[in-house]
């Protein structure tokens, strides 16, 4: 991988893949063939800086892998190499923790969804409270919170 420029991340049976997480140490620019990967810290990287992107669909099409990888210059390939260095610490874990470092970026990304996921849960409840109809008594009955 080290010697290599662009690096294949095919789309698996998951909706990530560990291959992106040797390529980026490898400063292997990847080249990701999927339409819906998943990719971690996406919210504060802009991957188009440092990977290539592909459709699953134009994938498949004959010579149009190796006609992409040629049409990118020398120019824009050392850019996204460069870029690859800079975005490699965020990529990697240590123990003990470092500053920037996975472990980090993992914490930091779930901090960020934290209130996403409280607006959800809230959303939920709005009508866990009110009264709805269609007890056999012809009353009314109250639908109990959920407790989490």
């Amino acid at each position: 991988m080290h010697s290599s420029k662009f690096c294949l991340n095919i789309s698996g049976d998951t909706p990530s893949s560990n291959r992106l997480f040797h390529a980026i140490p490898s400063h292997c620019v990847p080249l990701i063939i999927s339409n819906d990967i998943e990719l971690p810290y996406e919210d504060v990287l802009d991957y188009s800086e440092f990977c290539v992107f592909v459709h699953t669909s134009d994938a498949v099409k004959e010579k149009y892998l190796i006609e992409l990888i040629r049409s990118i210059s020398k120019k824009d390939w050392t850019q996204m190499w460069e870029k690859l260095k800079e975005v490699e610490p965020l990529f990697e874990y240590h123990y003990p923790v470092k500053n920037g470092d996975a472990v980090q970026m993992i914490w930091q990304s779930l901090a960020r969804k934290v209130p996403g996921v409280k607006m959800k849960i809230n959303k939920s409840r709005r009508f866990s409270n009110t009264v709805v109809p269609h007890q056999k008594d012809g009353g009314l009955r109250s639908i109990p919170v959920p407790k989490n």
